[in-house]
């Protein structure tokens, strides 16, 4: 349970917010590549810790993301025309290249140096695997490149999607750190997704439905191990990775692809669920690559044209009440993603932390929200720059792993813990 101001501090992420200041120290996912895939295609819209913004992919080549909106009138840069390295506004013609600077008024007059004083706030982007992020903070913070593996194996061996989710980040990020509720929210998908079934280790969660949660604390976050019964002097261990502040990567299950997410505040009451799934050692399989695109494992069908789920509040998820009935679905709702949505949704836009109850296999949420909570009180207070940032630290992975009972999972996985190029990933 957190106090009420606690729980204000760790889900407000707007500028000026200690939690918001401290998001926007880090390189934060915030289009996909597809989104801007060609020179002078349309501008996109980004909403992200509050602010709206606008992205472009200029002649050159080059990206840019500024204010949504024209320094002139206040007029929507989505309406604009992307041409000739610029983004003009249709209302008056003002132009701003991907700096934001502004660099043509028509109407002014031979020689004017109005263009000099105006500029729009932006911010610098790179793209790697397959994802445009951004940064957000202070310039000469900036910290390194992403590291992360899924993004740095060949485009073959990796795939992500994103989908818009109707609550605060935190309660995204708190379900994506709570392997307890596998083995019943997600019981029918262990043995059907094609992503998930066939694996050794579907056969101990679902024979021990009384996990044990043990929580350790690394440079950039936590390991959250999660022990069930094995055979007989052994133990199934599920080990989750938590990098501040958004990064989680779910345990691997057979040969199937790694997976993972970021949970990215769009405002104080929604959120980009960023979801991706990888393979260290081979690419993706056309079978699997399709299955993600269809829905399977933690991606989702959308509303046509948009990253909107097709199953969503608006229609109660699709819940199928017959199925829940007869056990074929736990919950009612298709797919692993909108089975976690729909229940986190419901919790409403902020999660009110001050009434609930915990136990012990929360122990990981507990761990996260003191961390968090630490961080950007130490940043606010005293300049203390968050962990998280640093290549090392992000070069994590997931694992699944039989150990005898009373081995600390902490040492004895601690090889299987650490990303490297071509090792294979440990899984059960």
């Amino acid at each position: 349970m957190l106090k009420k101001e606690q729980n204000e501090l760790v889900t407000r992420t707007s500028a000026g917010t200690p939690m918001g200041e401290m998001f926007r120290r880090y390189w934060l996912p915030a289009l996909l590549s597809e989104e801007l895939a060609e020179p002078d295609g349309p501008p996109v819209r980004v909403q992200l810790l509050g602010e709206r913004l606008i992205a472009i992919r200029d002649t050159q080549g080059r990206l840019g993301v500024m204010d949504e909106f024209c320094a002139h009138r206040g007029v929507s840069l989505w309406f604009g025309r992307n041409e000739e390295n610029g983004l003009r506004c249709p209302y008056h013609g003002w132009k701003y290249d991907v700096s934001g600077r502004c660099v043509d008024v028509p109407s002014e007059p031979e020689g004017s140096r109005l263009c000099e004083r105006i500029a729009l706030k932006s911010y610098p982007l790179i793209e790697r695997g397959g994802v445009i992020w951004i940064y957000m903070g202070p310039p000469e913070l900036q910290p390194p490149p992403p590291e992360w593996e899924f993004a740095t194996v060949p485009a073959a061996q990796s795939f992500t999607s994103k989908r818009v989710q109707e609550c605060n980040w935190l309660q995204a990020l708190e379900g994506g750190i709570d392997s307890s509720h596998v083995s019943f929210l997600h019981s029918g998908g262990l043995n059907t997704d094609p992503l998930f079934k066939g694996a050794k280790g579907n056969e101990y969660n679902m024979n021990d439905l009384r996990p044990q949660f043990e929580v350790t604390d690394t440079e950039g976050g936590l390991f959250i191990g999660v022990r069930r019964k094995a055979e007989p002097g052994s133990l199934y261990w599920r080990i989750t990775p938590w990098i501040m502040p958004c990064f989680t990567m779910v345990p691997p299950r057979g040969d199937h692809p790694v997976h993972g997410h970021f949970w990215v505040p769009i405002d104080d009451e929604n959120c980009w669920a960023w979801s991706f799934d990888y393979h260290p050692t081979r690419a993706l399989k056309d079978s699997e690559v399709q299955a993600m695109k269809n829905g399977a494992g933690i991606h989702c069908k959308y509303v046509p044209g948009t990253y909107i789920p097709l199953a969503n509040k608006s229609n109660d998820y699709l819940m199928d009440r017959a199925k829940q009935r007869t056990g074929e679905l736990y919950s009612g709702v298709e797919s692993i993603a909108i089975q976690d949505s729909s229940l986190q949704e419901s919790m409403g836009p902020v999660q009110d932390r001050t009434r609930e109850h915990l136990t012990g296999t929360d122990r990981g949420i507990v761990q996260a929200r003191r961390r968090l909570i630490a961080a950007a009180t130490a940043l606010a207070e005293s300049g203390t720059a968050p962990p998280g940032n640093e290549p090392h630290m992000q070069k994590v992975r997931s694992a699944a792993v039989v150990l005898p009972e009373g081995q600390a999972f902490q040492e004895a996985a601690r090889e299987a813990l650490r990303a490297e190029p071509g090792k294979p990933h440990a899984t059960v």
